[in-house]
This record gives C-alpha cells, sequence and structure tokens, in this order.
C-alpha cells in the first residue's frame, strides 16, 4: 500500500507492507505547493511543476503501477481557485490521481496514525491533544477516552510566513490570527475538561526534536524522534539557536528553504503551546500520509 500526502509544503509518500504492518520506503520533498497562494488564490505554475517533478522522482522508489496507491490533498488545493486544473495536470503528467480531503478527514487519519505510533511507544494516556501544524492548516484533535473533536483552521506556517515577513510581525499578529484556536480549545476545556498530554507532529516538531539531538535535514532518523519530549522552554532555545546559526549552517540544519518556516512555526507552536496551558509535548513523526497507509491496508485487509 503506498499513500501520498501532498500538503501546502510538502509532498510524502510512504509505503506500508500490509501483511507485516511495517512501513518499508518513504520519500519527502518540499515543493511549496501553496508559495503565493495567499496573495494570489493559486497555485502557481512553477509549484505545480515541482510536485510534478517531486513524483516523478518518488516513481523511482516506488512501484505506484503494482501497489495499490491512494493520493490526498491538503489545504492549498482546498483553498486554490485552480485546484481542478492542478489535479488534472498532475495527473496528466504523472498518472497520479488525488482527492482532496476536508480538514476534518485530514484530522481523523492523522489521529490514526498518532495513535498507532503512541501504541507502538507503549504510551498509556487517554485523554490528550494532538496538533498538526502544517504549511496551510493547523489542525487541533481532541481525544478523550469516550470521544474525539477534531477542527481544522486555515493558519499554517508558510501562509504566515509569506503573509507576514518578519518574526517580530509574526508575533503581533498569531493573537488575532490563532483566535478561532483559542476559541475552540475553551470551548473543548469547558465542555470536556483538561487533557493529559500534547503531542505534536509535523515539520516543526520534529525539526526541532531533530536540533535537540543533533541530526540535521540529512541525518534525520524518525525513529528516533518518535517519542521525544519537548519543553516550553526548549522552543525558546532552539529558534534563537537556529537564528544564530549562519544562512549555509541553518540550511542544512532544516533543509533547504525550510529555516525561515520553521522559526515561523516555533512561533506558531509556542502560541499553541500557551493556548493549551502545557509546558511540555511529545512529538511524533507519523502524521497524515501515515494515516492514510494504515487506513488503505485496513480496507485491504478487509476486503
Amino acid at each position: 500500500m503506498i499513500a501520498i500526502d501532498l500538503g501546502s509544503n510538502t509532498l510524502r509518500v510512504v509505503q506500508l507492507d500490509c501483511e507485516k504492518s511495517q512501513f518499508i520506503a518513504e520519500y519527502e520533498k518540499i515543493v511549496k505547493t501553496a508559495d503565493g497562494l495567499s496573495a494570489t488564490g493559486i497555485v502557481a505554475d512553477t509549484a505545480v511543476e515541482r510536485v510534478i517533478a517531486a513524483i516523478l522522482e518518488a516513481k523511482m522508489t516506488f512501484d505506484f503501477e503494482k501497489q495499490t496507491l491512494k493520493a490526498v490533498a491538503t489545504e492549498a488545493i482546498r483553498k486554490a481557485a485552480n485546484a481542478k486544473a492542478v489535479l488534472e495536470k498532475i495527473k496528466k503528467e504523472t498518472g497520479v490521481d488525488f482527492t482532496v480531503i476536508s480538514g476534518e478527514e485530514e484530522a481523523r487519519l492523522t489521529l490514526l496514525a498518532v495513535k498507532h505510533r503512541l501504541s507502538q511507544l507503549h504510551y498509556a494516556s487517554r485523554n490528550f491533544v494532538v496538533v498538526d501544524i502544517g504549511g496551510g492548516s493547523t489542525e487541533l484533535i481532541f481525544h478523550y477516552e469516550d470521544e474525539v473533536v477534531a477542527r481544522s483552521f486555515p493558519v499554517g506556517i508558510l501562509t504566515i510566513a509569506q503573509t507576514y515577513k518578519t518574526l517580530e510581525a509574526i508575533r503581533q499578529v498569531l493573537p488575532d490570527a490563532m483566535l478561532g484556536i483559542e476559541k475552540f480549545c475553551a470551548e473543548m476545556f469547558a465542555t470536556k475538561g483538561e487533557l493529559h498530554a500534547l503531542v505534536a507532529t509535523a515539520g516543526t516538531p520534529t525539526s526541532v526534536a531533530a536540533m535537540k539531538l543533533g541530526q540535521t535535514y540529512a541525518t534525520y532518523d524518525a525513529k528516533k524522534i518518535n517519542g521525544v519530549t519537548l519543553t516550553v522552554d526548549e522552543l525558546d532555545f532552539y529558534l534563537e539557536k537556529l537564528l544564530a546559526m549562519p544562512f549555509d549552517k541553518r540550511e542544512e540544519t532544516c533543509g533547504t528553504g525550510r529555516s525561515d518556516l520553521i522559526a515561523a512555526g516555533i512561533l506558531i507552536f509556542k502560541h499553541l503551546f500557551g493556548i493549551l496551558e502545557c509546558d511540555r509535548c511529545i512529538v511524533v513523526d507519523d502524521s497524515l500520509r501515515e494515516g492514510v497507509a494504515l487506513e488503505g491496508c485496513r480496507d485491504i485487509l478487509l476486503s
């Protein structure tokens, strides 16, 4: 089973052996699907070409023809006025047919992946919130023993970084930009009570966790990232450390073209800590693509 996640910043592919329930291959490429989207309302031709090139590159690792394939697209394509034309061109050039999923579906599948990983980490808490800070949106998933409530918000690292050009500008705008998130969390706490833990996934928390472990973008090892704990003070520490690096060192640490986005993401992440009244989180690398693959395998085995 092969799953593809076309995000606002990154194209991510994973292959899951359904019989062994093991992830056996993965691929990731920064494509910046949402580059310029907040200003123009469309996915740029250059972004489409990057996506196509990344899929063709991934085909050198994965056999798309012989494996069951499910491809999903998220916030950038949800918002783009030219979404239909973009997906038609991608299908024509690569053969991959993407399905645009809702923010709520994105959250559901992400939770599936996170719960699978937490079970492997023998993590016992049943009441927790998952935060998924993407390129174009942020998903919050409140998981209680008897209920799951998820919501998607149009606040992402790429769209925020491109709309507000400096970190100081981002700091100033976040209270207003994230007001919807704050109200949603306050409502959840008032009606359902407090949570026992914060679990974070996507590029910002995993990049900070990698810095904590001394990994770079090239040496990134998801197996070591899973289960790393980050505190709110560490977010400040690693942001300052990142900003103090020479440009080439930042690129080496975060990946080409990612350092400014990760810096913006850390500010969003820290604001979420305050909203959720948490001082630490558990980091999980598994996210949407793994959830798509897990559900795909489940459907195959049940058919």
